[in-house]
């Protein structure tokens, strides 16, 4: 099994802690993009991928900002192979961004009206019993 890509730079102390994670999640990068996508919209087939880079970049963002398990070195070290995605966690750390499931879905030149998708509208603002869906991600409401 090939492992989690990476530079020639070796990786700082405690790499060899989330590198079996790293790989399970990198596995299953591998399995959602070799995945048959006959049957489900042009969308659908990129939803599970969106779902595991987030999972990715979660968990990275997890030990390092919640749990405080890993290093700052370890943190940049991911951040600057890709690992985790920059931005995303970058958004994470502001107010009302929290659960954002990706970033296309706070980019308002994506959508028709100039707004963000519908999968940030809260809950309490939406129709009782609606079930929301976002069209880039699969997302069910990530706005709390």
């Amino acid at each position: 099994m090939p492992k989690v890509r990476r530079s020639r730079k070796p990786p700082p102390d405690g790499w060899e802690l989330i590198e079996p994670t790293l790989e399970e999640l990198e596995q299953k990068m591998r399995e959602a993009e070799t995945e048959s996508h006959e049957g489900k919209r042009k969308v659908e087939a990129l939803w599970p991928i969106f779902k595991i880079h987030n999972q990715k970049s979660r968990y990275i963002y997890d030990l390092y900002h919640r749990r405080k398990a890993i290093s700052r070195d370890l943190y940049d070290f991911c951040l600057q192979e890709k690992i985790a995605d920059q931005n995303l966690i970058a958004k994470w750390k502001k107010q009302g961004y929290e659960n954002l499931c990706c970033l296309r879905c706070i980019q308002t030149r994506d959508t028709n009206f100039g707004t963000s998708c519908i999968c940030r509208v809260p809950k309490s603002k939406l129709e009782e019993g609606r079930i929301v869906e976002c069209v880039h991600c699969g997302c069910r409401g990530c706005s709390g």
